[in-house]
Parts: structure tokens; C-alpha cells; sequence
């Protein structure tokens, strides 16, 4: 599969924030004047650059905002302090304070969909945080403990898959990393997220990415027994939740966050938990077409 074409963009912006505990790095892309999006990446612990070049569709009509968080890609930190959510929450406080976005739009992917959730819910709680405009919540992470176990089983049993183990055998059986060590890591890497797509020959078209494992670990252990529902059911923000029909994270999950934001509810077919690679199209228009009516 071929993704969707990205117009020529402009180039990008680079900056790092000086009003967090740790400078994060921050990038700016599409035209200077249009309406601001903030897109959150998943992980935790991961960076923005495996969303693109996909994402970048959303900046033919949005300035369209991304960073890396805490302890990930090109902000990472020596500080031996563990990182949680509230973290997390905080430093995308600080950010929109710094971009002086009053009424953010924020679009958040994977586990940059509970980082959106998490913060409109502390909104209430923390007067001086801009409250989100509009919530586009994408592929969005486990609301609750219970189906947060239920994706680690599943995502176990996908990964076991024969055709992924024999693959995997193949290549360990290879001379692949002697004779093409780039090939052989670029290979390592679709196969370790094969389990995430509808179609695992889809996992070729998604840009290698690294995740800081103990900024993984200590974000999602700060959240200990969590259940976003009763606080989302609270929120009285407009939002749009798009979920693939074989993502391994529960379609029920999805349904439930939809349901409690009283959302816009878009499942996509033969999509697994990367629509913006299997499903582009789709995805994009659904996005723009809910940006463009509640702009």
C-alpha cells in the first residue's frame, strides 16, 4: 500500500520551549497564518517523526504543531526523575502557554490521545491551562486498565502470529545483517510492529521509530488503576474519535471514549492501529471535515 501523496510543504520551523523543566523540542509546519493544530505523538517515550510524512496532510490547511515530550526523542533528559503523566500534562500546559494558544486545537494520536484527554480533564482542575477548542482523538490509547490489559494480550497473540515468527526466523537465519545492515534493521523494526497493522505489509510504510523504555514504564505505571470514563463524561468539548476496526487496542474502548464526549464516532475498515498509513484517505477526510465544521 502507497500512502497518500503529501503536498510540498513549506519549511519546517525548530525551536525548543524554555518554559519546562526540560527544553522540548518543538516543530512547526504549513502556512504561518492558518489556524494552529497541536499533534501529540504516541508512546510514551517515543518522538513525532514516525507520524510523518503521513501527517503532514494536516498541514496543507493548518499551521500544524508537534514536539517531542519528555524524555523521548530530541528531548530527552539525564534527570533521573521518574516522568509521569502529570508530567506529561504540564509540560503541554507550558507549551501552549509559550505559543500563547488560548483555545488549542488538539489533535492527539495512540497514547497522545489519553495525553489529550488527560489534560482537557485537569482543565477543570487548573484554571490557568488554555481548555482545548476540539478534541481529535485518533487510534486513542486504553481509557481504562482493564482494556489496557486486554491490548497487551492481544498485541502478544498478533505478534505470535506464524507468519510473523516464521518471518522473524527467516531473518535471523539471514546473512541480511552481515551483508545489509540497514535493510536488516529496517526489517527488524516492521516485524516488531507487525501485530499493530490489519495487513503487516502495511508496516513497511511506517517510519522507524524508538521508544525510551523507562519513560514508557513510569508513565504508564504513574497512572496506576485508571478510568478516564466518569472524568471524560465531565468535558463538554467538541471531539472526534477515529479507531481502526482491527486495531489491537479494543474497538469497545474507542466506542466507550466516543460515547462519554458524546463524539463523533469513525470506525475505519481494514485498518489496524496506524490509519494514517493503512487508511489515509479516510482518515484525513474525516479529520478535515469535522475541523472544518466546528472551525
Amino acid at each position: 500500500m502507497v500512502s497518500a501523496p503529501v503536498q510540498q510543504q513549506q519549511a519546517a520551523q525548530e525551536w525548543h520551549t524554555v518554559s519546562t523543566p526540560v527544553p522540548l523540542y518543538v516543530r512547526e509546519d504549513g502556512p504561518a497564518d492558518a489556524p494552529p493544530v497541536v499533534l501529540l505523538h504516541g508512546g510514551p517515550g517515543a518522538h513525532h517523526d514516525y507520524l510523518y510524512p503521513q501527517c503532514l496532510a494536516l498541514a496543507a490547511r493548518h499551521r500544524l504543531i508537534t514536539y517531542d515530550q519528555r524524555g523521548g526523542g530530541r528531548s530527552r533528559t539525564d534527570d533521573p526523575t521518574p516522568i509521569t503523566w502529570r508530567t506529561q500534562v504540564e509540560d503541554l500546559a507550558a507549551l501552549l502557554r509559550e505559543r500563547q494558544l488560548a483555545t488549542p486545537t488538539i489533535v492527539g494520536y495512540s497514547w497522545g490521545a489519553l495525553l489529550a484527554m488527560l489534560y482537557a480533564i485537569e482543565c477543570r482542575a487548573q484554571p490557568q491551562y488554555a481548555v482545548p477548542a476540539r478534541l481529535v482523538l485518533i487510534s486513542p490509547a486504553p481509557v481504562t486498565k482493564t482494556w489496557r490489559a486486554e491490548f497487551d494480550r492481544t498485541l502478544a497473540a498478533r505478534q505470535q502470529h506464524p507468519d510473523i515468527v516464521d518471518e522473524r526466523a527467516a531473518l535471523a537465519a539471514s546473512t541480511l545483517r552481515q551483508d545489509n545492515p540497514e535493510r536488516y534493521r529496517q526489517r527488524a523494526f516492521e516485524l516488531s510492529v507487525a501485530g499493530y497493522f490489519a495487513n503487516v505489509s502495511n508496516a513497511r510504510n511506517l517510519t522507524p521509530f524508538r521508544v525510551t523504555g523507562k519513560v514508557q514504564q513510569s508513565v504508564w505505571q504513574s497512572l496506576g488503576d485508571f478510568d478516564l470514563l466518569p472524568a471524560l463524561q465531565q468535558l463538554a468539548i467538541p471531539a472526534l474519535v477515529v479507531h481502526g476496526r482491527q486495531d489491537p487496542i479494543p474497538l469497545a474502548s474507542a466506542d466507550a471514549t466516543a460515547r462519554a464526549l458524546h463524539a463523533q464516532f469513525v470506525v475505519l475498515e481494514e485498518c489496524g492501529h496506524v490509519p494514517y498509513v493503512e487508511q489515509p484517505d479516510a482518515l484525513f477526510d474525516a479529520v478535515h471535515t469535522f475541523l472544518g465544521k466546528t472551525g
